[in-house]
């Protein structure tokens, strides 16, 4: 299949929720591309709205090296969007990042010459107590960029004239580069919660090239705790390249065809002692997985057959930490008891199925 050939079955798909997995240089910024232009009015006007790897580039550090920094900030280059810049608050975007518990302020700049031109630039800087003290600005780190400018749209995604013109779809790709796992799983919770705000409203299109972030959001999605609102209206999918072909596989219906890439994951992590609460969400996938496989519905019969002692117990546990408010609300610090609930279910579930791991 081509991009245009993938972008059109998205376009004609019923599902009102799609969630793509695709390596990296697969094609998924394009096939963003390739989407808008299938889902196009004849006058040449959007229909849906776009983030993507073009969304991020409209905003470029001024690093004010002949100053030494003195005036560092973000520029934002004009574009289509620019019109509607006016329509948002500070105290807008301040909302989206607080999932994320930024340690920087900021303050946006709109053109003097003419506000309806937008943003000029924004100026980041390290809250302090002395409001009488002028803020130094600073730069942020990749990632802080990233959460920042990700944020911005999701507030941008809220305004009127915009969102709800081109109402017809969302179509998000990939929004967590350069972020850490942390931060990855805090992205989930609020595409998640986007999700739920507007899956009835517009399609909703996410790819992603992180497997976790595809594990949780899948999760969620279809076996959460609100799953029975999404199931039925949700496609998964993995877009993948064989002898130079793109093709898009179907995946929900099936044993996750990426299993063991999340087992893989989880014992990276484990053996780097770095497990971390979202991590349970993937491994809950896994036992969920290898519980349909063997054609039972609940997956403490997998954890009985490993031998886990009070399986019952384990599974709520398991469950409790895979809810999208550890990310959100909470710290992603696992205690000593949890780790070695971790270390056994991996322990077991690698000797009763003989899985194969191979070292990253």
């Amino acid at each position: 299949m081509t991009l245009d050939e993938i972008a059109k079955t998205l376009r004609d798909d019923a599902a009102r929720i799609t969630l793509t997995y695709a390596f990296n240089s697969t094609g998924k910024t394009q096939l963003c591309v390739a989407y808008k232009n299938a889902t196009k009015l004849e006058d040449g006007i959007h229909k849906g709205v776009y983030y993507n790897a073009y969304s991020e580039d409209l905003f470029v550090w001024d690093n004010d090296e002949n100053n030494d920094g003195a005036n560092v900030r973000l520029t934002v280059l004009p574009s289509s969007l620019s019109r509607f810049h006016t329509l948002l608050t500070e105290d807008n975007i301040r909302e989206k990042l607080k999932a994320y518990k930024p340690k920087f302020g900021f303050a946006l700049k709109l053109h003097e010459d003419d506000p309806e031109r937008g943003i000029e630039s924004i100026s980041f800087f390290i809250p302090n107590q002395n409001l009488d003290e002028p803020q130094k600005p600073i730069k942020l780190s990749r990632g802080e960029e990233r959460i920042f400018v990700w944020c911005f749209f999701l507030a941008l995604f809220e305004v009127e004239g915009w969102a709800d013109k081109q109402s017809s779809h969302f179509f998000i790709d990939d929004p967590v580069s350069s972020l850490d796992d942390h931060n990855i799983f805090v992205t989930a919770a609020t595409l998640f919660d986007l999700i739920e705000s507007q899956f009835e409203k517009r399609k909703i299109i996410v790819t992603t090239h992180h497997i976790g972030l595809f594990s949780i959001l899948s999760d969620w999605l279809s076996k959460g705790e609100k799953s029975s609102k999404f199931k039925k209206h949700t496609k998964l999918y993995v877009l993948s390249a064989k002898s130079g072909e793109l093709d898009l596989e179907k995946c929900e219906k099936d044993v996750f065809l990426y299993h063991l890439r999340v087992l893989q994951v989880l014992s990276n992590a484990q053996k780097a002692n770095d497990v971390r609460a979202y991590h349970f969400a993937m491994l809950r996938q896994v036992l969920e997985n290898v519980a349909s496989f063997l054609g039972v519905a609940q997956f403490g019969y997998v954890l009985n057959q490993i031998g886990i002692r009070e399986p019952s117990r384990v599974a709520d546990i398991v469950n409790a930490l895979s809810h999208k408010k550890v990310y959100y609300y909470e710290s992603d610090i696992v205690i000593p008891d949890n780790l070695k609930i971790f270390d056994d279910v991996m322990t077991g579930l690698l000797a009763r199925y003989n899985f194969v791991l191979h070292a990253e």
